[in-house]
């Protein structure tokens, strides 16, 4: 089993308070993980209203695949019009990893 994890470290565009930010997160995560079938979350910057911090997971059995997921999903997020990359970490997780049984 491999995990693909890739980290969005983003600006958002025309956004002025909190309830604006929800407002473009929600639809974004909640298509992210229709399109791909990952797990898709905020998990930075929720006290900030101009950035964000998107963390997608992917499960599968060869690192290959778990590898293109996180690259789609990367490609996805950077042909956003309404968000500013800023930085991606991806990092891939293998059974033999430590701490991984």
């Amino acid at each position: 089993m491999f995990v693909a994890t890739c980290e969005v470290d983003a600006l958002l565009g025309d956004v002025h308070s909190l309830k604006e930010k929800r407002a473009l997160i929600r639809p974004l995560v909640k298509e992210v993980r229709r399109k791909f079938d990952v797990a898709v979350a905020e998990t930075g910057y929720q006290d900030l209203h101009r950035r964000t911090l998107v963390t997608v997971a992917s499960v599968s059995g060869s690192a290959a695949h778990a590898r293109q997921v996180a690259d789609s999903c990367e490609a996805w997020f950077a042909a956003r019009p309404e968000i500013e990359i800023l930085a991606v970490r991806r990092r891939l997780f293998g059974g033999d990893d430590e701490g991984m049984h």
